[in-house]
């Protein structure tokens, strides 16, 4: 044994297991924050690797796509979908103004035609979605049986006819039945057709002009007749893939789905025809 090795300063022991201590849990610490921070990029990652899908939708259309879009992500957990329903002429204006659009549904041929034109979207990818009808529900206690009797009326709503295609469809039809220039004071013009609906429902106006399908989701007014088909085009919904969109694999696999057997379905549920 060395005599002259000093003995251990006990103080000094204790304060450098003190430090030690410390210095363990200063690790332990920093180390919790390194796996949160890695934790933390992974999400950031994962959210940026989700593909993100912009829809351009006509407002007649919200529940059939609100239902698909729920469906097609439940099989496909990356994809995220961001959803514009309204007027079909407005969502051309948007998407010709730079707005962001994988994939619009119009209400009508026009406004495709219209993008088509502009080499807004991919020609290829022009395909009808489904087709609707034209009525006119109310909560008048009037008789009301054709569109001739709407003379007895004092307010009825249509959707501006600039911009939304039902609007459109509403004029050619008093037009051709001889009697917008009766109807023209009486008009209530509104944003889009879940608007006149909105209008109807509330007793605003006497009744309106929708399509079948939102009239079949009405809880006040009722069906009180449907315009005869000659007295205004075919209601039909194209859809069509944006230049943008066309150069996403994910949004052609939803353009894809959109034509499946089971949209098929989804579109009979909620009273939309096929042919």
């Amino acid at each position: 044994m060395n005599k002259n090795r000093k003995p251990l300063n006990k103080t000094r022991v204790q304060h450098y297991n003190t430090n030690r201590t410390t210095m363990n849990i200063t690790m332990s610490q920093a180390m919790k924050k390194i796996i949160f921070l890695c934790f933390a990029l992974f999400m950031m990652a994962t959210t940026a690797m989700a593909s993100e899908l912009n829809l351009s939708v006509a407002a007649s259309l919200k529940e059939v796509i609100t239902e698909l879009t729920a469906s097609y992500a439940a099989k496909h957990p990356g994809t995220v979908f961001l959803k514009n329903f309204g007027p079909s002429g407005t969502l051309a204006g948007q998407i010709e103004n730079g707005g962001p659009a994988d994939i619009i549904i119009s209400a009508n041929t026009e406004w495709v035609d219209y993008l088509n034109n502009k080499k807004l979207v991919d020609a290829s990818s022009i395909k009808t979605f489904t087709y609707n009808s034209l009525v006119f529900t109310g909560t008048t206690s009037k008789k009301v049986t054709s569109i001739n009797d709407l003379t007895k009326l004092d307010k009825i709503a249509i959707g501006s006819p600039k911009s939304v295609p039902a609007g459109e469809y509403a004029m050619t039809a008093m037009t051709k039945a001889g009697v917008a220039a009766q109807l023209a004071s009486k008009l209530v013009m509104a944003k889009d057709v879940r608007e006149c609906l909105m209008y109807a429902e509330l007793g605003e106006v006497d009744g309106a002009f929708v399509y079948k399908t939102d009239a079949l989701q009405a809880q006040k007014s009722k069906l009180l007749f449907a315009v005869p088909q000659e007295l205004y085009p075919r209601v039909v919904y194209p859809m069509a893939i944006t230049i943008k969109g066309a150069k996403n694999d994910e949004v052609k696999a939803f353009h894809a789905f959109l034509q499946s057997d089971e949209a098929k379905s989804v579109l009979s549920k909620h009273g939309f025809a096929l042919k």
